[in-house]
């Protein structure tokens, strides 16, 4: 999950001569450093794994050559993941590289807001390492996912028309509707089918008429019964409320995209969940 101010400049993220990317995978077990490397150079052949204990030797490693993308742990042996993310921040062209986050805890400090905006995004790691893989695939070498379908809820259509284009760039059909009322009317249609009509869906919070993105979540999850991985749920806000945020994460959102919408970041939270989606 993005945290507000996160680098926004991950266009540069393929900025090293040739086409593998560096991955740093910064974990104080030597066993998890080698399962992490083991799955990514499965899942992504071209990958350069860069393992590190800690905040020190990431930092040397960071010296002596950039990386594409760094996975942490939040406990390391010389600090935690918000300190390696603030040097990786310091260190010489990276202010803009990816950090991801990789905790069995990181659900419960993203809805309690600990996250600092040096961290760009998390991973929770019951999720497995295959699932890690893809998730980091999506950054360093996005698929798409041809045909996947978005129901889309923007009441903007200016905002909803660019954001539309972003979508069908990665191959994925949108059907959009500017309130929650004709969205619902949508999913109802498709009660009871094993088909819920759409692969994901994607909603701003603050709508216009009489129910708002977080009625249609409610919805969604406790009407309807369908859960993260069957049906996940995209929230768009501009609201920088932490406990807002938090609200829309315990109530069953898969992650927020923040605005103003910084398309790779809503390109790649967008293939993962439906990737994640296929793995169920």
């Amino acid at each position: 999950m993005s945290v507000p101010g996160a680098p926004a400049n991950v266009d540069k993220l393929r900025h090293m001569a040739g086409t593998a990317p560096r991955v740093m995978v910064v974990d104080g077990s030597r066993v998890v450093r080698r399962l992490i490397g083991d799955v990514l150079s499965r899942e992504l052949p071209d990958v350069r794994v860069v393992p590190c204990a800690g905040i020190a030797e990431a930092t040397r490693a960071l010296a002596e050559g950039p990386v594409d993308l760094v996975t942490t742990s939040l406990a390391l042996p010389d600090g935690d993941g918000i300190d390696l993310a603030r040097a990786v921040r310091d260190a010489a062209g990276q202010s803009y590289v990816p950090v991801i986050v990789v905790s069995g805890d990181a659900q419960s400090h993203l809805e309690s807001r600990q996250f600092t905006e040096d961290v760009t995004d998390y991973f929770d790691k019951s999720l497995g390492h295959a699932a890690l893989a893809t998730f980091i695939r999506g950054y360093v070498q996005p698929e798409p996912v041809p045909g996947a379908r978005v129901l889309y809820v923007e009441d903007s259509r200016v905002v909803a028309l660019a954001t539309k284009r972003m979508l069908e760039r990665q191959q994925l059909q949108v059907t959009h509707f500017t309130g929650v009322e004709e969205a619902l009317e949508y999913l109802e249609a498709h009660r009871g089918q094993a088909d819920p009509g759409t692969n994901l869906v994607l909603t701003d919070v603050y709508l216009k008429g009489e129910l708002e993105g977080s009625d249609l979540l409610d919805r969604i999850r406790n009407d309807f019964g369908y859960g993260k991985r069957r049906l996940p749920v995209l929230v768009m806000t501009g609201d920088a409320n932490a406990d807002n945020q938090s609200a829309l994460l315990r109530a069953g959102a898969n992650d927020l995209v923040l605005k103003p919408i910084e398309e790779r970041l809503l390109i790649t939270k967008t293939l993962f969940q439906l990737r994640l989606a296929k793995l169920a």
